[in-house]
């Protein structure tokens, strides 16, 4: 049976950074960052790092200044609001949260420990600040474009498939935002003459079971709606899409160098470079409120030739001009 400290994952080392004049950190309980996500260790492994890149440009070394403490969702939503109770009752020094569920979490656990989010939706529709350039509370962060960019994956397949194509847009039930990733995508699809199908998947299993009721459906293409979920689990969708030989586009780099056909979405390195950095700079003493919502602005499109071979695919050359990178 697994239990809440199951899910729990790790613990790094050291302590926290604005400790020129306290010499005698070293020996007493260090400080801990607790990273709050929902997916697994291994589909964060590479979010983390970026993040620690930021928390080190902003002064802070993991390993030297701050502990970390990861916890994970393993992808069951009913483990967030424990997970978040794990962590402030550890009496984490501040919370960094990926996600809209696991950030709405954190808010509830507690009203004192600083929260710096990154979420994919707008953080004051979420109730999340009061404003972006005045926060408010105990929590700013990052904010991306990649559920508003949720009708441009729409045009992206419009593009690359046969105009009598069935669309599909897979989505998390879990995220708070999915309607509105919904509302748009419908939108999108009827400006297109398109016919769009919904699909849920919240747990891993479900999405196994999403591609062959989409092969059934004799759908043309599949649109993954940017989640945190998906986000962990997109090499998995990548694989999937091209074995069920369905194109398929979703919001990450990760998905197109995992198979994947087209990715078009923020860049993550950039969102948790900034995380990380908001991180440190609340860690040395600057308050939530004051700090501004920051908004990750790089969008990079690619294509994957290989995978657009296989599925027996032409892209168009404007859109081979518009991306980023193409792997060949």
């Amino acid at each position: 049976m697994t239990t809440r400290r199951d899910l729990f994952f790790g613990m790094g080392a050291a302590a926290l950074g604005a400790c020129a004049a306290r010499p005698a950190i070293a020996q007493q309980t260090l400080p801990v960052i607790g990273i709050l996500a929902h997916g697994t260790a291994a589909g964060f492994k590479q979010n983390e790092q970026w993040f620690r890149v930021g928390l080190a440009k902003g002064g802070i070394e993991v390993g030297r200044d701050v502990q970390i403490a990861l916890a994970f969702t393993e992808g069951r939503a009913d483990a967030i609001a424990p997970l978040a109770a794990d962590l402030v009752a550890r009496k984490v020094a501040l919370i960094a949260t990926t996600g809209d569920a696991p950030t709405q979490a954190a808010k509830k656990a507690t009203q004192s420990i600083p929260i710096v989010f990154s979420v994919g939706s707008d953080p004051v529709a979420q109730g999340l600040v009061s404003s972006l350039n005045r926060p408010g509370g105990h929590l700013t962060g990052v904010t991306n474009l990649n559920v508003e960019l949720g009708p441009k994956r729409i045009e992206v397949l419009h593009e690359l498939l046969a105009k009598s194509a069935t669309l599909a847009l897979l989505v998390n039930p879990a995220s708070s935002f999915t309607p509105f990733a919904v509302r748009d995508a419908k939108e999108a699809a009827r400006r297109l003459g398109r016919e769009l199908v919904i699909i849920e998947a919240r747990t891993a299993a479900e999405i196994e079971a999403a591609f062959p009721a989409l092969v059934a459906q004799r759908v043309g293409g599949l649109a993954i709606s940017a989640d945190a979920f998906f986000n962990n689990n997109s090499p998995r969708i990548a694989t999937l899409a091209l074995q069920h030989r369905l194109p398929a586009i979703y919001s990450n780099r990760e998905f197109s160098g995992g198979g994947g056909l087209v990715s078009y979405g923020t860049d993550l390195k950039d969102l948790f470079r900034q995380q990380g950095l908001y991180a440190a700079r609340v860690l040395r003493g600057e308050k939530p409120a004051d700090l501004p919502v920051q908004q990750a602005a790089r969008i990079e499109m690619i294509v994957n030739l290989k995978t657009a071979a296989v599925l027996g695919l032409t892209v168009p050359q404007h859109l081979l001009a518009r991306a980023d990178e193409v792997i060949e």
